[in-house]
This record gives C-alpha cells, structure tokens and sequence, in this order.
C-alpha cells in the first residue's frame, strides 16, 4: 500500500496500526478485507473504511475520556519528536560528551579515573556484565572507533544510579578508598572520583535533556495539541493528572503557549517551592453577583515530575521552603534535582518524591479510574507495581501507546486478554504524535457534531411532514 490522499495518509497509516484490546486486534476485520496490491478503488474504499476505524476509536477513547479520574503516564518516547534520548542503553549522545570531557590529550590518551568508574558502573548495570571498557586502553579505543560502536546495554538511570550507591557506601568525602569486587568489576575508588562521576554523569544528562533542540521545534505542536484536546473534558470531572517521568520542560513550554494552567505542587512567584497541598486547590471565576454562581476555570491541568524536573534544585529545608526543593523558571545549577535511579525503592521514600509516588497511586486506584501509557518502556519496576496494583480495581482501565510494545511487562499485559488493556502499536497509532492526532479526540468537536446530526434529522423529520400531509389532500 502506498500513501493515498490528503495528508491524513489513511492507506499507510492502516497499514502498521494495531489496536489491541483484550488480545483481539480492533482492526483485524478490515486488515483482512484489504490485502496484497490494490487498485483506486480499493485505495478510496480503504480510506473511507480506515477514517470509520478512526472515528470508532476516537468514540472510544472519549469514552474514557470522560471518566471521572483521567491520568496520562509520559516516557521518554513523548519526547522523541523534540529531539530526546531514550535511557533503555546509555545514549550514545551522552557518552560521547562523557569522552570527551574524561580523555585527555592523544597519544597516548589520559583517561580520567572518574571516566573509568561510569565505565565500570556500566558493566556493573548491564544484563550479564556485558562489555563496557573498563580500563584505559578499552576506553580509548572505543573513543577512536566510538562512530561504529553499538550503544551500550545498561540503562543510564541505572548507571548514575550505581554510582551514588557506591558513593553512600564511602561515607564522607575523604575517607579512605572503597574496594568494590563483584562478578563484572572489581577496582578501588574515592570518593573525590565518584562524586566527579557523578556530577559529569548529571550534567550531561541535564544537558542532554534541554528539549526542543535546534530544528526539532515542530515537536511541541503534538503537546500542544495534547494539552488543548484533554482540556474538552466535561468540568464538573475531576482535574485530568500528567505523571511524567521525564526531566525537560516540553510539557511546561506547551502550556505557556496554550495559556494553560499547571498545578504542579510548587508555590510562589519570584522562587518557587514545593507545598504539595496546592495539589488540592482549584481555580474559579468569581460570581457576577454576591449570591451568583461561580464558574471552574476551563485551563487548568496537574502535573507530577515523578522523577525530578531540569528546573528543580535542592537547598536547605527551612520555614519558607519546607522541603528543600525549588523550581525556577531556567536551570539554576549544572547538577538539577533529578531522580536517575530505576532501582529506587529505597530512595523513593524521600520527598518530594514520597508525595508525588503517593499521589500517583491514589490517581490510579479510585473507582472508574483510566490511565494512558505514552512512550513508557516499562524500566522501572516502582512503576509497574503502582500499575499491577491499578489491575486489581475491576474499574481501572490501561491504554499503552508504544509503537513497538516489546517489554516482559507490556508482553504479559497483552496476554491477560483483560478487556480492559488496550494497546496502541505502530508509527500511526503508537507514537505520541499519532495518538495526539488520530486517537484523543476534540470532545467539543465530537458535541457540535451531535447537536449538527441531531438537528439534521429533526429537520428532515419536520420537512417530510407538509409533504405527506399535501399528498394526502392530493388523494382526497
């Protein structure tokens, strides 16, 4: 099938979607009706077919849409448009600053110990201990041929992770060397150079994650859209919630666009700090008289940074800033407060993350309760447990959107064939983009299209009524 008229690319995008529901694939029924090469006909059947497939789809998530606690979980793969990396591997973008701010000079090559403990968490992190260069012959010649090198397989969160695990397990700055010997590494470290490692291993992340980059600006039309299309709920629902995992501030740059309100647990107006109970308040327009009517006001979205934000920074706790955190409207320090830890049950604990995980949680457990899975791979377990707890509420709903869903965790979802997990797959229906623009619906559009149907047939109704009654007469 090639791509056939306007640029809603009906007959291509037919071809990779899948809408998975319970184990059965939604599409299957017309799949089968079109297959092998097709003539024009057959192109302009199939796009009328494939845009009916779409509305039914859009009527179905509006449907849950318009249940009382709506959630959205957001994954690196939201960002991907705007010029973002995935962490499943160590991005190859951040390695390569690692390099070359670590090696020093040419022949020969001065590698930084610092440099060599990331290496060394690496293979630490990967399944198996796989390779990762780990002294510092290995680290320069992955230098020199780092163009052709396959990223390597350990998850970068996971990397930075390992590191502060060392760290703690020094004590203090200065104290004596730590000697780490495990089945993939065995080396002696300070702490001057693991909190080197650690900081170069923030930064670059922190940088890295500094979205739209150049020429990618055009990715902030799909949140923009997102974010206009989730606001047609009904308003006497509760507030749709945005858990995000991620650090940019695409989401953020969005909404200023759209004049959206964000409650996202800060307070303040020249700094900013977390007071988690503004989670809890609303906005209304006042009355027009003092015993009038107030009225919700229509642009207001929360969000959760579940993992830290670029914007975040840690200070002191005090009485104006209870919990040591602040939010600022640019990146205040090379090193921002994220949270690069999948395996984070134990550090989990801390706020502001406590509150946030805890809120998350609550979002997805009441009754009637839907959550969309956007560009999620299902890496970090403390997630996936908050979400198999959600599976136990016999009213929760799961939507994934992923265009290659292949995780252990999405696999075993799939084969429940639970009615109530749908999953979006392909570059049509399973990228943030495509859900935005083929999948969520415009709500308001769907109502005037009602009211237009609804007085269409009215007016038919009414119209054919002279008519028979003059035929009558006629008879007479």
């Amino acid at each position: 099938m090639t791509e056939h008229s306007d640029g809603n690319q009906p007959a291509a995008g037919f071809k990779d979607a899948l809408f998975v529901v319970g184990g059965t694939d939604q599409l299957q029924r017309v799949r089968e009706r079109y297959q092998g090469e097709l003539d024009e006909e057959q192109l302009r059947a199939l796009d009328d077919d494939w845009t009916q497939e779409l509305r039914r789809l859009q009527v179905r998530i509006g449907t849950l849409l318009k249940t009382d606690a709506v959630s959205f979980l957001f994954g690196a793969g939201v960002s991907k448009d705007c010029g973002g990396v995935l962490f499943g591997s160590v991005p190859k973008e951040i390695e390569d600053r690692l390099l070359d701010t670590g090696v020093q000079g040419v022949e020969p090559p001065q590698v930084d110990d610092w440099l060599l403990l990331f290496y060394r968490a690496v293979k630490e992190v990967s399944a198996g201990g796989a390779s990762a260069p780990t002294d510092a012959d290995a680290v320069a010649q992955r230098q020199a041929n780092f163009n052709d090198a396959a990223p390597l397989q350990a998850n970068y969160e996971g990397v930075v992770s390992q590191l502060y695990r060392w760290r703690s397990a020094l004590g203090h700055p200065g104290s004596s060397a730590l000697r780490v010997a495990t089945d993939h590494v065995d080396f002696e470290a300070t702490a001057d150079d693991l909190q080197k490692a650690i900081r170069y291993a923030t930064k670059t992340l922190a940088d890295t994650v500094r979205l739209p980059v150049e020429g990618k600006e055009r990715g902030l039309h799909a949140f923009r859209m997102f974010c206009r299309k989730v606001l047609t709920r009904p308003l006497n629902l509760r507030r749709a919630c945005i858990f995000t995992l991620n650090y940019d501030t695409l989401l953020e740059q969005a909404a200023d666009a759209e004049g959206v309100v964000l409650v996202d647990g800060f307070n303040g107006t020249l700094k900013r700090v977390f007071r988690p109970e503004t989670y809890d308040q609303d906005l209304y327009f006042p009355a027009q008289t003092t015993e009038g009517r107030v009225h919700r006001y229509d642009r207001v979205l929360h969000l959760y940074k579940l993992h830290g934000s670029l914007t975040w920074s840690s200070e002191e706790p005090g009485l104006d800033n209870p919990y040591g955190v602040a939010a600022w409207p640019e990146p205040k320090s090379e090193c921002p407060l994220i949270y690069p830890t999948p395996s984070k049950f134990g550090e989990v604990l801390g706020m502001p993350y406590a509150e946030l995980f805890r809120r998350f949680a609550a979002s997805v457990v009441r009754p009637q309760s839907t959550l969309f899975v956007i560009g999620y791979g299902f890496g970090d377990e403390h997630v996936n447990a908050i979400i198999r707890q959600a599976l136990a509420v016999p009213s929760f709903t799961l939507v994934i959107v992923d265009p290659s869903p292949g995780s252990d965790f999405a696999i075993q979802l799939r084969e429940l064939d639970d009615s109530r997990v749908g999953i979006l797959s392909g570059m049509t229906l399973g990228t943030f983009a495509g859900f935005v623009r083929h999948a969520l619906p415009d709500l308001r559009e769907d109502e005037i299209q009602a009211k237009v149907h609804e007085t269409w047939r009215a007016l038919g109704a009414v119209s054919s009524t002279p008519k028979n009654e003059h035929e009558g007469d006629s008879d007479a």
